[in-house]
């Protein structure tokens, strides 16, 4: 059979090559150790399973993985460092950087949100903290819990845009509302957030009249290319929504932040980026799957595009700060989590979807804390402006004792 001559001469490049704590079990009962202390377990079943070994990256063995084609036995953690040891060991592209050009037309963009976002409430509630922040967090120390570095996060984004009592601030892709309800509750502002999913919204607005906070305090159902209004808001915050925007609407996305924006006022762009120059996706496959899988039409800019684009909209960023290592921490506790509630996970959304997430969130994890991404905070302003913002001379005041 051809396919497990290939398979074997693949399986004696990785003996010859690193060493991989994994063991490969086959379906007549060969086994196949390729370090002498394996984590790892991989069962295949059948002699067709064979072809995700072949010339394996990330996006083919994570199909195997999803698809059930394959077993596996091992903490996620472990699964994914073999899946990119193998991938780096064999395939045949090691370091291709993939880029996918999508059109992100109104309603594709809303259509690919709501694939992610609109499983279940109950579902992201099994790892998220109880406001449901589904973006990185931010921990002043290593010890800190989720729920602890979650409303740092929120504190911190609130602390650097200088929101103050009676201030309109507007929260782009707001997701379950905890920022604006934040905003509101204990910065006194007047907080409008928007979004795609219909469960956030609705989510949101139940959470919001539960706190009795609807006097300052809404969220809608919109997209940001339809909102209106010229200088509407002192401030603007957009925390893990760009990623959906797309690299050639991005002129577009912070056009449109610079125009709501008065002339004195503050944005803050929370959003993950890719470590490639060129804003390529993730390589050994990765992006591949994660486009397929969890974030369909997803694009990452790289920092340095995302500046260029900013200044050309006429925002000037005032502030950069990556909290890279914060997202590894972040996912690392999400990954942790949705593990230990697979039952209920896997009876909410099925188990394929996750194992969708169970392999996503462990990817996130060891890519934040290997650098394939990042996660920048851009404090902007608008550029040239007479009202430009008055902000302190030091960062002194983002890290109030």
């Amino acid at each position: 059979m051809l396919l497990e001559k290939r398979f074997l001469r693949t399986i004696d490049a990785l003996r010859a090559g690193r060493t991989i704590p994994l063991r490969l079990e086959l379906w007549n009962g060969r086994r196949f150790d390729l370090s002498g202390e394996p984590k790892v377990t991989i069962a295949i079943p059948a002699p067709a399973a064979l072809r995700y070994f072949v010339s394996p990256d990330l996006s083919s063995l994570g199909e195997a993985f999803v698809e059930g084609h394959i077993r596996v036995e091992g903490a996620i953690s472990e699964v994914f460092k073999v899946g990119e040891s193998l991938a780096r060991a064999i395939a045949a592209r090691p370091r291709a950087l993939w880029r996918r050009s999508a059109h992100h037309s109104a309603a594709g963009d809303r259509k690919a949100v709501q694939y992610h976002y609109d499983v279940a409430n109950e579902f992201y509630s099994l790892f998220l903290d109880p406001d449901m922040v589904y973006s990185c967090a931010y921990y002043r120390h290593e010890s800190d819990t989720l729920e602890a570095a979650q409303q740092q996060k929120l504190d911190h984004i609130l602390t650097k845009l200088r929101v103050q009592p009676g201030e309109r601030l507007l929260d782009i892709g707001c997701g379950w509302g905890a920022l604006v309800m934040r905003a509101a509750a204990r910065y006194g502002a007047i907080a409008t957030g928007i979004t795609l999913s219909k469960n956030q919204f609705e989510f949101a607005r139940e959470r919001i009249r539960a706190a009795g906070l609807q006097d300052r305090c809404r969220v809608e159902l919109c997209d940001y290319r339809d909102l209106p209004g010229l200088g509407t808001y002192d401030k603007v915050a957009s925390v893990g929504m760009f990623e959906h925007v797309g690299l050639k609407n991005l002129p577009a996305y912070f056009s449109v932040i610079h125009s709501l924006l008065r002339d004195d006022g503050l944005a803050l762009n929370h959003g993950i980026t890719t470590s490639d120059p060129d804003s390529g996706w993730m390589g050994l496959g990765a992006g591949e799957f994660i486009d397929r899988y969890v974030f369909p039409d997803g694009e990452l800019p790289h920092l340095s595009l995302a500046l260029g684009e900013m200044a050309r909209a006429g925002l000037e960023a005032y502030d950069i700060e990556s909290l890279r290592r914060h997202y590894a921490h972040t996912c690392h506790a999400w990954s942790s989590r949705l593990e230990a509630n697979r039952e209920q996970a896997s009876r909410i959304a099925g188990e394929r979807r996750y194992r969708i997430w169970q392999i996503y969130l462990a990817g996130c994890a060891y890519g934040f804390a290997h650098g394939w991404m990042n996660v920048y905070q851009v404090l902007a302003g608008r550029a040239q402006c007479t009202a430009a913002p008055s902000l302190p001379l030091t960062r002194d005041y983002m890290y109030p004792h």
